[in-house]
């Protein structure tokens, strides 16, 4: 089986920033998680990351907040999805 593109969303705020998400299912997981799923999901502001949730190749699920890396536990792609949104959400309103 081919990676299946999941769900993928781009949209650029009223205050120029960028948030993306993009979410693959994979014939093997990407090591060391045990899902079968590659995502990575951003909210930039003036070219910089505020917000990022990812899984690489040999560093696994986590997420990128204000800055600082902190592990993800992965649980369903809607959950993810849910997660990022609320990262994003709570520092819009700040």
């Amino acid at each position: 089986m081919p990676a299946q593109l999941i769900t993928r969303f781009k949209n650029i705020t009223p205050d120029g920033g960028v948030i993306e998400l993009v979410v693959w299912r994979l014939p093997t997981p990407v090591p060391p998680t045990q899902h079968g799923y590659k995502y990575r999901a951003v909210y930039a502001l003036g070219g910089v990351r505020v917000v990022g949730f990812d899984n690489e190749r040999g560093k696994g699920d986590h997420c990128h907040l204000d800055g600082v890396e902190v592990p993800y536990t992965f649980v369903s792609v809607e959950q993810l999805v849910e997660d990022f949104i609320a990262a994003v959400a709570a520092r819009r309103q700040a």
